[in-house]
């Protein structure tokens, strides 16, 4: 299965007060190329889609467009997740409208196990779409109130995915999120303070592959199975010499 994995495209983005609209209309133009060339069987976008929880109305259309040609003019299925710049009810709108389709939106974690099924020539892939983990809305989902922090949250919940999933099938798993070993640039908001939402990539154990979001440089942390794809375009002075890219995997 030929995956494209792109996350952190913060659309709406202000850069010392110029709007970087035109230039992300032109890069996710030539996202939507690659897909076309590779022949990519999936899309992921491992989340922060917006800049903020109320973009703007010229990013929001630049969304629609960009994700009614992928899904409908190149026929490829689009996975994504809401990040920590998202706001997770307003991207969550529409989702189940629009699955049917092949435009799998995860902006709020649900109670029920989130799992999407596609094929390919080999099988059956798994995918897991793991929005950012919001402390309180995932207490409630996993019945606890005891989890305090952003790390505990998420390992607790991919505990529960773990326990539940098969096997024998490839998975893979989307997530936004500060896996322990990634390097961060300055444009990137802090999730949390004292290290508190700093992930053990052991967390992501017993999945084929990690999508990630959240950290913009382009890196894997620990081994090439759990994968920033980084933000295709910068976002600081910190981010001078970072090649920018999108993940093919």
């Amino acid at each position: 299965m030929r995956i494209i994995h792109t996350a952190d495209w913060h659309l709406g983005r202000l850069f010392h007060g110029t709007y970087l609209t035109e230039d992300q209309a032109y890069v996710l133009d030539q996202i939507i190329k690659l897909t076309q060339e590779e022949m990519a069987d999936v899309v992921l976008v491992a989340g922060d889609v917006y800049d903020r929880a109320v973009p703007p109305a010229d990013a929001v259309q630049l969304l629609d467009d960009t994700l009614s040609r992928l899904v409908l003019d190149v026929q490829v299925p689009v996975f994504l997740i809401a990040g920590n710049h998202d706001s997770p009810n307003r991207l969550d709108f529409g989702s189940r409208l629009m699955a049917p389709k092949g435009l799998y939106v995860t902006g709020k974690i649900r109670s029920e196990l989130t799992c999407v099924t596609i094929h390919d020539n080999w099988g059956p892939v798994d995918i897991y779409p793991v929005p950012f983990a919001d402390t309180s809305s995932f207490e409630s989902v996993l019945n606890s109130e005891e989890l305090h922090d952003q790390r505990r949250t998420l390992e607790t919940y991919l505990e529960s995915l773990r326990a539940n999933k098969s096997k024998q099938r490839r998975s893979i798993l989307m997530s936004h999120a500060f896996v322990s070993g990634g390097e961060t640039s300055e444009s990137e908001r802090p999730i949390s303070v004292g290290g508190a939402d700093r992930l053990n990539p052991d967390s992501f154990r017993d999945f084929n592959y990690i999508a990630l979001g959240h950290l913009h440089r382009p890196q894997s942390v620990r081994n090439e199975s759990i994968r920033y794809s980084g933000s295709p375009l910068k976002f600081s002075f910190s981010e001078a010499n970072h090649q920018k890219s999108v993940t093919l995997v």
